[in-house]
């Protein structure tokens, strides 16, 4: 392995994208960031508006990780589980696979849609957009069979039909027209398609016990389990090593695809990996939402805290709505930037580093350890709600405060 290829693997972990976030954390604490001031005095009241957000959602505080699985719920019913009820699984591991299929096709299609996007829900008669919007709709091209090689066994995600979807498929599913857009159809589709293909060609992994599908990345990961139980960092890093080929080309180091990472000139190292900041918001954002089919199929998942905040700009915007983040120059503010911009990747990074700082403090105020109130809690029950919420408050239909122009892989 030559000095490239291994510096690129030392990315594709969550504790690199820690480390780099921790960095361009310390640099905005020094002032030396091109684009943004840090206020950690603004901390303090950002964890407790956190706090009244948890208590008011979740009164007692159990509150359960921040996952895909949430937004199958509508109106306290559980979409999912009421499908599942008479699935007629014959195993655990047949369930798990079925979840995995969801969960990886779901969480892939989950990135920003616009301000004008709506998903029709026939069960509750609402049209529901961003992220929840998305969830029901990929639910029911799931148990419609949409993605199923099978007519008699549509629960399943077979990759030889992903890697034939087309965006037609996603305008029907998501019901898309001109008057309802949807921000990066095209890169949906695409990003469903080289999925598709890379789970056709890598059958060792991903067709142990079945033909191939995302779902028999539950065997792998059951493959790599010891004792019965995994860790969630290697969790995200095995997806970073197998999905990694499918996100869009954007930045490659020794052969390697480094998928959500960017460039940003403060961040300097003395190796080949000088200059690169990792982010992984997606991948992250599947290995939160891998955790609970692997529990219930009888795995203990560990270290679930060795995973890092999300990088989105619900997390983020609650930094810069609270002053923790500052632009430099708010006419900044009116601008549109790229998701490789300079000061996209700052905002991010800057969003991970103070999640962490976040949590001590909200955890403190609580008299709560990591145990009881582990991050993914705290992200499900407080920024992500807090972050929305506040951005309703202070901006017509809730828009982010720094707009980011989507190609449907990213946010």
């Amino acid at each position: 392995m030559n000095s490239e290829t291994s510096a690129a693997i030392s990315l594709l972990n969550a504790q690199a994208v820690r480390a780099r976030a921790q960095r361009m954390l310390t640099l905005g604490l020094e002032d030396r960031l091109q684009n943004f001031r840090v206020d950690l005095s603004r901390l303090d009241d950002t964890a407790e508006l956190v706090i009244a957000t948890m208590h008011k959602a979740y009164p007692s505080l159990d509150i359960p990780f921040h996952s895909r699985w949430r937004h199958f719920v509508v109106d306290g019913i559980d979409r999912f589980d009421e499908i599942a009820k008479t699935a007629g699984f014959i195993d655990r591991a047949a369930r798990a696979r079925v979840e995995f299929d969801l969960a990886i096709v779901s969480v892939f299609l989950d990135a920003g849609v616009g301000m004008q996007w709506r998903y029709y829900d026939a069960l509750s008669g609402e049209h529901i957009g961003r992220s929840e919007g998305l969830a029901l709709a990929s639910l029911d091209m799931f148990a419609r069979g949409v993605f199923s090689a099978n007519p008699a066994d549509p629960l399943r995600v077979d990759a030889a039909v992903l890697a034939r979807l087309t965006p037609a498929q996603l305008i029907e599913g998501f019901q898309v027209t001109d008057e309802n857009p949807l921000v990066g159809l095209e890169g949906r589709a695409a990003l469903l398609r080289a999925l598709g293909n890379l789970v056709v060609d890598n059958t060792g992994v991903f067709a142990r016990n079945d033909t191939a599908r995302p779902g028999g990345l539950f065997d792998h990961l059951v493959g790599l389990a010891e004792g019965g139980a995994i860790g969630a960092p290697e969790i995200l890093a095995e997806l970073l090593r197998e999905l990694g080929p499918i996100w869009p080309s954007r930045i490659t180091l020794g052969g390697i695809p480094l998928g959500d990472c960017w460039r940003h000139p403060a961040i300097t190292t003395s190796d080949p990996t000088s200059g690169l900041v990792p982010l992984h918001k997606l991948s992250q954002w599947l290995a939160y939402s891998l955790i609970e089919p692997l529990q219930r199929a009888g795995l203990a998942v560990t270290k679930i805290d060795g995973l890092t905040g999300l990088a989105e700009y619900r997390n983020g915007g609650l930094f810069v709505d609270m002053d923790v983040i500052i632009l430099r120059e708010q006419s900044q503010s009116a601008s549109i930037y790229d998701v490789g911009s300079a000061l996209v990747v700052e905002w991010r990074a800057l969003t991970i580093a103070l999640l962490d700082k976040l949590a001590v403090a909200v955890r403190k105020k609580l008299n709560k350890d990591a145990d009881e109130l582990p991050l993914a809690k705290i992200l499900e029950g407080g920024t992500w709600s807090a972050g929305r919420a506040i951005a309703r408050a202070r901006r017509d239909e809730g828009t982010p405060p720094i707009k980011i122009l989507s190609d449907g892989t990213v946010f």
